[in-house]
């Protein structure tokens, strides 16, 4: 099925017909990776359309294009009004959203010095990783292909070229049958997913991997650490190895894309009961909660548009 694009994008500062917002063949980006973005899902709530963690995400995002030494031609302000302004413009009560802001042309080496071009799109999107998955759980696998290690590629931005990465990790996992990949560091310790956080639990705790073990760390990660331990459920961050994902009780990713997504085997090997367990689903009560009015929103997380 073909791809159903919307009809508007904001571009450098104007709104304008999707098909027009082009970028030059010799653009930094293009050739280097030069890039920083954002996902970000806008939800339909009882009180109207609301973009979930809006200025949290355009924060990283110019902590991204800080590390990359990206200049931003624009305020966080005028990000988070952009943001709001396509979805309106597009009609949409929900969607997910692409804030990006690249090195475009202007000059051919690596250190070149180029203009920032910044775009936002919107578009409808379900499942990340298919229907029913976040119902049903996905089998997962752990890739061949390793995180980079520290102090040579910041996992901390969320960067394009980063994503070079997860491309290799979340296609071998197709390749070989499986829903989605699961990265080790450079340590042989556990990372995440190709584009998502990890979680497992053990005895009724949440476990998860710290930022140091070549992460992004999530909003999404943020929110159901937040959430787990304002509802009294332990949360732990530490280094797992990986032959803890056979032996944990439940297991899941999550991701603004992914959200919460169960994970019912790794490796051929069943998780816990070999389906989603009763700590995922809560965890999904609560966050998905949180825009049909079961979870209090205590922080503001809900931005309206």
């Amino acid at each position: 099925m073909a791809q159903q694009y919307p009809p508007f994008i904001w571009h450098n500062g104007a709104i304008k017909p999707w098909a027009e917002a082009t970028v030059h063949v010799m653009a930094h980006a293009l050739h280097y990776g030069s890039s920083v973005f954002e996902g970000i899902r806008c939800y339909e709530t009882s009180k109207g359309p609301a973009i979930f963690r809006l200025t949290d995400h355009n924060k990283r995002l110019f902590h991204s294009a800080k590390i990359y030494d990206i200049a931003l031609p624009y305020s966080i302000d005028d990000i988070n009004a952009a943001c709001r302004a396509i979805v309106k413009a597009n009609g949409f009560q929900q969607c997910y959203l692409r804030p990006i802001a690249f090195r475009g042309l202007g000059g051919f080496g690596l250190s070149a010095q180029t203009p920032t071009d910044v775009a936002v799109a919107c578009w409808d999107m379900g499942a990340y990783l298919g229907a029913g998955v976040l119902e049903a759980g996905i089998d997962a696998c752990v890739s061949s292909w390793q995180r980079f290690a520290p102090n040579t590629i910041p996992a901390g931005a969320k960067a394009g070229g980063n994503y070079l990465s997860g491309q290799l990790v979340a296609r071998e996992a197709r390749r070989l049958g499986f829903g989605e990949g699961i990265a080790l560091a450079s340590t042989g310790l556990l990372s995440e997913g190709a584009g998502e956080n990890l979680f497992l639990v053990f005895d009724g705790a949440l476990h998860t991997t710290p930022v140091s073990a070549a992460l992004l760390n999530g909003i999404t990660r943020n929110t159901l650490i937040t959430l787990a331990r304002t509802h009294g459920i332990e949360v732990v961050e530490r280094d797992i190895p990986r032959e803890y994902l056979y032996l944990c009780d439940e297991l899941f990713m999550c991701g603004t894309a992914a959200e919460i997504t169960p994970i019912r085997s790794v490796d051929g090997k069943p998780v816990g009961a070999g389906k989603p367990g009763p700590l995922t689903h809560r965890l999904q009560e609560l966050f998905f909660g949180l825009f049909d009015g079961r979870t209090e929103d205590r922080w503001g997380w809900l931005e309206p548009l």
